[in-house]
């Protein structure tokens, strides 16, 4: 996962059982994003002193804190914690946020927060996972890049994985990412979808509702190296409620066959060279 946390713009999830983790990706954040020229915003748990001490190591980070370029938050500050969240308003928030950073002469919005506290509960989590697709969708072309931290002891594997299948990378060992896509495709997938994970897969794209354009779902499967007939079939009946088809785009042939012997004629495989 190291890729989003030392280059440009993007979002990850970090799972970890170790604060130790944590804190070395709050550093490793702070670092690149001062590096970069972005306004960075370290969200978690801990009290801001402690917090202030961990960082004391990175270079220019004092006079960063005092001018504001790096900002501490406690979770409950940056995010409502009485209360589920509410998607729209909480991706309008760092829109804001995002603007904000670039009127005061910065290149972007670098955000590291640790959402354990924010998920703890079915109700939530729902909220919340709903939460990232929105904001991994408004981040892909905004200058805005976020790591989310969640910890595995609190939560346990089953919670994580429900959260991290909605981020395009992840150090937590999920079967498939369901993401925003780029271009036309309103949606990424990649990895494997089977019939293990379909509870998963089918909870992440409730969660995600992609909503077609022009009669069409296009997806972007080219990081998918398998699927089956019910992940299929989801895709079909997600679409189907939308009055819609599905595009998919792979660079696996034999799911055209698939599609073929399945008679989903809602259903179109772009098979990319």
């Amino acid at each position: 996962m190291t890729s989003v946390a030392a280059t440009g713009h993007g979002h990850a999830c970090l799972a970890y059982d170790d604060p130790a983790t944590w804190h070395a990706r709050t550093v490793e954040q702070v670092t690149v994003g001062l590096a970069a020229g972005e306004q960075v915003w370290v969200v978690g748990p801990e009290e801001p002193g402690a917090v202030t001490r961990r960082l004391g190591s990175v270079p220019g980070f004092d006079a960063a804190l005092g001018r504001g370029t790096v900002r501490l938050f406690a979770t409950g500050d940056a995010y409502r914690h009485d209360r589920a969240v509410d998607p729209r308003r909480q991706v309008r928030a760092y829109a804001r946020a995002t603007a904000e950073a670039l009127a005061a002469g910065h290149t972007g919005l670098r955000v590291v927060a640790d959402a354990t506290a924010l998920v703890r509960d079915a109700a939530r989590r729902d909220a919340f996972a709903r939460y990232e697709h929105q904001v991994d969708r408004w981040m892909r072309h905004r200058p805005m890049s976020a790591v989310c931290a969640y910890d595995r002891r609190a939560l346990g594997d089953a919670a994580v994985a429900e959260l991290a299948c909605l981020h395009p990378e992840s150090n937590a060992d999920v079967p498939f990412r369901l993401h925003a896509g780029d271009g036309d495709a309103v949606v990424a997938l990649g990895g494997e979808l089977d019939q293990t994970h379909h509870a998963l897969f089918a909870a992440a794209l409730d969660r995600a509702d992609p909503r077609p354009v022009a009669g069409r779902l296009v997806v972007d499967a080219a990081d998918l190296r398998f699927v089956d007939h019910r992940a299929l079939l989801r895709l079909r009946d997600h679409a189907r409620r939308h009055r819609a088809a599905v595009v998919l785009r792979t660079r696996r042939p034999a799911v055209a066959r698939l599609v073929e012997l399945l008679g989903l004629t809602e259903v179109r495989v772009e098979v990319l060279r």
